[in-house]
C-alpha cells in the first residue's frame, strides 16, 4: 500500500524523528517503506506535541492549541505545518480512531497538571496514554485490529514508559517531578522531599528502580507473543524497538539501578547487536506456534485502547468517538489549576 503522504512533509517528519527520537529512529530503518513512512508520520506528530508542551511557556495554551489541531485533523483541514498534514493523510488513509490521539493529549494534559499517581496502577494509567495509545496507532497503521495483538502491542507501551521512567528518576527529581508510585515511597519510608532532594541513589531508590523494571520486564517478554501477529515484514523492527528499550533497563542494571548520579544509555554498537537479534527473532516467528501468552486480558488500564481500535466480530473496526468528554474534564482540571496559581500569586504580591 503506498503512502498518501506529501513527499516534502514525509522528509520533514523523517528529519524530526532522526534527531529527535533515536531509539525509534533506529528500529525504524527495520520496518518495510508501507509502514515505515506513515509510523514516520506518526511519531513525527506525536514528537510535535510533546514537545509544544515541554518546551512552551504556557503549557495549557499549548495543550488547548493541539487540541484545535487534532479538531483539524479529524476535519479534513489540518494546519499549514508538516507533521499536521501528513497526520491528517495517516489519519484518512488507515481510519484511525480518533480514541488514540486523543488517549495521548490526554497523557500530556496530566504531565502539564504535573499530575502524581498514587499506585503502579496510576503510573499504568499514565503509561496507556502516553506509550501505549502511539503502540495501538501503529498496530492501526499495519492493518492489526485484533484484540489480542492490540493488548500485546499495550504491554510493550507500558513496558517502554516504565523503563523510561526508570531512568529518568533523577532527572525529573530534579525538575520537581516524581512518576514513582507514591505508595512505595511510603512503603520505604521516604517523603516526596526526600526523593526531590536526593542527590545520591540511596537503597530505597535503587529498590523502587528495580521494582520499576522488573515489572518492565515481565510486560517485555509477554509483548513477544503479540509480535507474530504482525505482517511479517513488520516484525523485526518492533522486535528492535523491544529489544532497543529493555537494553536501557540492562544498562541500569549494569549501573545498580542508580539513575540519580547518572543517566543510563546504549551504544550505538549495542543497537546494531540488537537489531541483528531482531532478525533472528523475526525469522524464527514464522515457524514457531504462538504462544498462550497472546490471549493473556490487556491490563485493566490498557482495555480503553483495545476496545477503541479492535475489530467487531465482524471484521469490522469500531469506530470510536473519541473520549472528548475524559479529554475536556483533564483541560478543565489543568485551567482550574493555572487559575488557582495566578489567584495565589495575586494574593501574595497585595
Amino acid at each position: 500500500m503506498s503512502s498518501h503522504i506529501n513527499p516534502a512533509d514525509l522528509a520533514h517528519c523523517r528529519e524530526v524523528i532522526r534527531t529527535g527520537s533515536l531509539s525509534f529512529h533506529s528500529a525504524s530503518k527495520l520496518l518495510p517503506a508501507a509502514v515505515r513512512d506513515p509510523a514516520l508520520a506518526l511519531y513525527a506528530f506525536c514528537r510535535l506535541a510533546d514537545d509544544e508542551v515541554d518546551e512552551g511557556g504556557d503549557k495549557t495554551a499549548a495543550i488547548l492549541s493541539l487540541g484545535n489541531r487534532l479538531d483539524r485533523v479529524y476535519a479534513g483541514c489540518p494546519l499549514d505545518a508538516p507533521e499536521d498534514r501528513a497526520f491528517a493523510a495517516i489519519v484518512k488513509q488507515f481510519d484511525m480512531p480518533r480514541a488514540l490521539p486523543e488517549a495521548l493529549l490526554e497523557g500530556l494534559a496530566w504531565d502539564a497538571q504535573e499530575r502524581q499517581y498514587q499506585t503502579l496502577s496510576g503510573v499504568c494509567d499514565y503509561s496507556a496514554r502516553v506509550a501505549s495509545a502511539v503502540g495501538v496507532m501503529m498496530c492501526v497503521l499495519m492493518g492489526v485490529r485484533d484484540k489480542h495483538a492490540l493488548a500485546r502491542a499495550c504491554d510493550l507501551g507500558v513496558a517502554m514508559q516504565l523503563t523510561n521512567i526508570a531512568r529518568d528518576v533523577g532527572e525529573d527529581a530534579r525538575m520537581g517531578r516524581i512518576y514513582l508510585p507514591l505508595d512505595w515511597l511510603s512503603e520505604m519510608g521516604m517523603s516526596q522531599d526526600d526523593l526531590l532532594n536526593s542527590d545520591t541513589a540511596t537503597p530505597e531508590i535503587k529498590e523502587m528502580v528495580a521494582r520499576l523494571l522488573s515489572q518492565a520486564r515481565r510486560l517485555y517478554l509477554r509483548s513477544e507473543s503479540g509480535i507474530g501477529s504482525l505482517p511479517v515484514r513488520a516484525r523485526t523492527g518492533i522486535y528492535a524497538a523491544r529489544f532497543i528499550y529493555a537494553g536501557i533497563g540492562q544498562s541500569l542494571r549494569q549501573k545498580n539501578y542508580d539513575s540519580v548520579t547518572q543517566r543510563a544509555h546504549t551504544s550505538k554498537l549495542q543497537k546494531i547487536g540488537w537489531m541483528g537479534k531482531s532478525v533472528g527473532y523475526s525469522a524464527a516467528s514464522m515457524f514457531m506456534p504462538q504462544a498462550a501468552t497472546v490471549f493473556a486480558p490487556p491490563l485493566e488500564e490498557v482495555a480503553f485502547l483495545v476496545h477503541a481500535a479492535a475489530a467487531t466480530p465482524t471484521g469490522v473496526a469500531i469506530r470510536g468517538e473519541g473520549r472528548t468528554g475524559s479529554v475536556l474534564q483533564a483541560l478543565a482540571d489543568l485551567k482550574a489549576k493555572e487559575m488557582f496559581a495566578a489567584q495565589n500569586g495575586s494574593s501574595a504580591a497585595s
